[in-house]
C-alpha cells in the first residue's frame, strides 16, 4: 500500500495518505462545498436586483433559488450511488466542470425562463459535489474522531460562505450587477478541479450498486410535484386545484417509492437505513433546519432591501452578526460531536433557532439594529451547530461501502428543506403576511428541537444498533471500525 505522496492521484488508496495529505484533500472538498454554499447566500442578496432586471415578481424569484435546490436534492443519491460505484474522484471532477459551465450560462441568461432553465443544469453538477465530497472525506478519514472534527471543519466552511457569501454577493449585485454572482465560481471552480486531479485519490465501492431509473423518476415527482404545488398553487389559494393535484402526484410518488424500493436489491432510496432512529431524525433535522435556513435568507432579503430600504452591500453586511456565530460554532459542534456526541449541540440549536423566529416576528421597517442582530445572532447559533451532528449521524452509523449514498439521502434533506422553506414562506410573503413567514421559521426550531430529544437517547441508539445488524455482514458501520481498519 502506498504510503507516499509519489504515486498517482489515480491509483493511490485513501487508506495510505499522510496527514497532510489528507488534510489538503478535506480543503479540496471543501472548495465544492464553499462554491455551492456561496451561490445560495450571494444569490439571496442578488434577488431584488434580478427581480428588478428581469421583471419578476416574488413567484419568479421563488423559482430561481427553488429550481437550484430542487435539482440537487432530486439528483443528490444518485450521484452519491454512482460515485460509489464508477469512482468518487471521476464523478466528483464531472460535477465541478457542469457546475462551472452552468454558472457562465446563467451569467449570460437574457431572461427569467433562461435563468431558471441554466440554474437546472448548474444543479445537476451541484448534485455531483457535496455528496460525493463528504463521501471522499469518509473515505479518507478513517478513525472516526479525526472524521468527527473533518466534519466540523466541514461545517465551518457553511459559515464561511454565509460570512463571506452576503457581503460578497452585495458587493458584486453594487459594483457589476447580478450576473457577477454567477462569475465568481468560474476561478473556484477550475481551481477545484485543478487541485482534484492532482491530488485526490480515486476510491469506489467494492460492490457497485446498479442504476434505479424508476426510483431515480419517483423521486424527482415527489420533490418536483410538492415544490411546485406550493409555489404556484399557494398564489390561487391552499385549496387551488394548482396546490392540490400536484401536491396528491407527490404523496402517490412518495408511497409507490416505499413500496417499491424495499423490493430492490440495491434500491435508490436504501429504506433499511430508516430503521435507525438517529438516521432518520437526522433527515428529518435537516429538513427543518434547512427550511428554516432557506426561509431565514429569503425573507430577510426581501425585508432588509424592500422595508429598510437598504442597498445590496448593507443588506450583507447586516447579515455579519449571524455568518460571524455561525462560523464560530460550527467548528465547536465538531468539538462537541467528537467529544459528548450530538445530543447536545441538537438541543441547543432547536432552541436557538426557536428563539430566532418569534423575535423576528416583532420586527418592522424600524426596528431597532440591537434586536435585529440579537435575532440574526441566535439564528447563526442554532444554524452553527446544527449541521456536524447531522452530517456526523448520517455517515458513521453506515457501512462505509454506502457511504456515499447515506452522505446522498443526508444531502437531500437539506436540499428538500431548503426548497420547502423557500416556498413555504414565499407564498406566505406573497400572501402578504411577513410575520407568518417568520413563526413558520420558529416552528422549524421547534422541529429540529423535538426531534433532536426523541432520536439522540438510549432508545434511538438501541433502533441504530438493531439497523447495524440487518446489514450485510460484510458492511460494518463507520462508527464500529477501528481506525485505519
Amino acid at each position: 500500500m502506498a504510503t507516499s505522496d509519489a504515486p498517482s492521484p489515480r491509483t493511490q488508496s485513501p487508506d495510505g495518505l499522510p496527514p497532510r495529505r489528507r488534510i489538503l484533500v478535506l480543503a479540496i472538498c471543501c472548495m465544492s462545498l464553499l462554491i455551492v454554499s456561496l451561490d445560495v447566500t450571494a444569490l439571496n442578496v442578488a434577488l431584488p436586483s434580478l427581480g428588478r432586471e428581469l421583471d419578476a415578481d416574488i413567484s419568479g424569484l421563488q423559482w430561481t433559488v427553488d429550481i437550484y435546490t430542487v435539482v440537487i436534492a432530486s439528483f443528490l443519491m444518485l450521484s452519491g450511488s454512482t460515485a460509489d460505484r464508477v469512482g468518487r474522484r471521476r464523478v466528483f471532477m464531472t460535477g465541478l466542470v457542469v457546475f462551472v459551465t452552468g454558472s457562465v450560462l446563467c451569467a449570460l441568461a437574457p431572461g427569467l425562463g433562461w435563468l431558471v432553465a441554466f440554474r437546472a443544469a448548474q444543479a445537476v453538477g451541484g448534485s455531483m459535489l457535496n455528496p460525493v465530497a463528504m463521501s471522499i472525506i469518509t473515505n479518507t478519514f478513517r478513525d472516526p474522531k479525526e472524521l468527527a472534527r473533518a466534519i466540523g471543519v466541514w461545517g465551518g466552511v457553511v459559515g464561511i460562505s454565509m460570512a463571506v457569501g452576503p457581503v460578497v454577493g452585495g458587493a458584486l449585485v453594487q459594483s457589476f450587477g447580478w450576473r457577477a454572482i454567477f462569475w465568481i465560481n468560474l476561478p473556484i471552480g477550475l481551481a477545484a478541479l485543478f487541485l482534484t486531479m492532482r491530488f485526490v485519490p480515486e476510491s469506489r465501492a467494492p460492490r457497485p450498486r446498479r442504476l434505479d431509473p424508476v426510483g431515480q423518476l419517483l423521486v424527482i415527482v415527489v420533490l418536483g410535484g410538492l415544490t411546485f404545488g406550493i409555489i404556484e398553487g399557494g398564489k390561487e389559494g391552499w385549496t387551488s386545484p394548482l396546490l392540490v393535484a400536484p401536491v396528491a402526484l407527490a404523496v402517490a410518488a412518495l408511497v409507490a417509492l416505499l413500496v417499491y424500493e424495499p423490493r430492490r436489491a440495491q434500491p435508490l432510496l436504501e429504506v433499511r437505513f430508516f430503521r435507525s432512529a438517529p438516521f432518520s431524525g437526522a433527515f428529518g433535522i435537516a429538513i427543518a433546519a434547512f427550511a428554516g435556513l432557506g426561509g431565514f435568507l429569503f425573507l430577510n432579503t426581501i425585508y432588509l432591501q424592500d422595508d429598510r430600504h437598504l442597498s445590496a452591500l448593507d443588506a450583507g453586511l447586516h447579515l455579519l452578526p449571524m455568518a460571524a456565530v455561525t462560523l464560530f460554532f460550527s467548528p465547536l459542534s465538531g468539538y462537541l460531536v467528537g467529544h459528548i456526541g450530538p445530543r447536545v449541540p441538537l438541543l441547543l440549536a432547536g432552541t436557538a433557532i426557536t428563539a430566532s423566529g418569534v423575535l423576528l416576528t416583532r420586527l418592522h421597517p424600524h426596528t431597532s439594529l440591537p434586536l435585529l442582530f440579537a435575532a440574526y445572532a441566535l439564528f447563526g447559533i442554532g444554524f452553527g451547530l446544527v449541521n456536524a451532528p447531522l452530517t456526523n449521524t448520517a455517515v458513521t452509523g453506515m457501512p462505509r461501502s454506502q457511504a456515499g449514498v447515506a452522505a446522498g439521502i443526508a444531502s437531500t434533506g437539506r436540499q428538500m428543506g431548503s426548497a420547502l422553506g423557500v416556498a413555504v414562506v414565499g407564498t406566505a410573503l406573497g400572501a402578504g403576511s411577513q410575520t407568518a413567514g417568520w413563526w413558520i421559521i420558529a416552528a422549524c426550531g421547534l422541529l429540529v428541537l423535538a426531534m433532536g430529544a426523541l432520536t439522540t437517547g438510549r432508545w434511538a441508539r438501541g433502533t441504530a444498533e438493531r439497523a447495524a445488524e440487518a446489514l450485510p455482514e460484510e458492511s460494518v458501520p463507520i462508527a464500529q471500525q477501528r481506525p485505519g481498519a
